[in-house]
């Protein structure tokens, strides 16, 4: 091995630069951000409740926006029984945004948090936020 004595320190250093972030993270855990926490309308903290549990809406929501577009453009399905029972028009325009309309406060927060980027305003207007 003629040239050792350059490729084993270029290997430390490699090492190096590779495990420094689980190195990090073991000294300095839980410090990847402040959790969200999403602020509600007057209207939604006067429903108590959305159409569907919160632990559900948090992980599923966006599976179920999904499925009721498919369900309203494709198959003209326009009302949603929720696990309780209840009718709810499937809009998000309408049902979501009645109770949920300070995108930035609410929708951002958390989108922004997850690094996800929602295709929702590419169809529908956003809604107009008071100050």
């Amino acid at each position: 091995m003629y040239d050792g004595w350059k490729i084993i320190p270029g290997l430390i250093i490699f090492l190096i630069l590779l495990l420094f972030p689980l190195w990090n993270q073991a000294f300095h855990p839980g410090k990847a951000g402040i959790t969200p926490n999403p602020e509600l309308t007057e209207t939604a903290k006067n429903a108590e409740k959305c159409i569907e549990p919160k632990p559900f809406m948090k992980t599923q929501h966006m599976k179920m926006l999904d499925e009721w577009r498919n369900e309203v453009v494709r198959d003209a399905e326009r009302y949603y029984k929720s696990s309780e029972g209840k009718e709810y028009y499937k809009s998000l325009q309408i049902t979501c945004l009645e109770c949920h309309s300070n995108k930035s406060k609410f929708c951002d927060q958390c989108h922004n948090y997850m690094g996800v980027d929602p295709f929702c305003w590419d169809c529908h207007i956003e809604p107009k936020e008071n100050e």
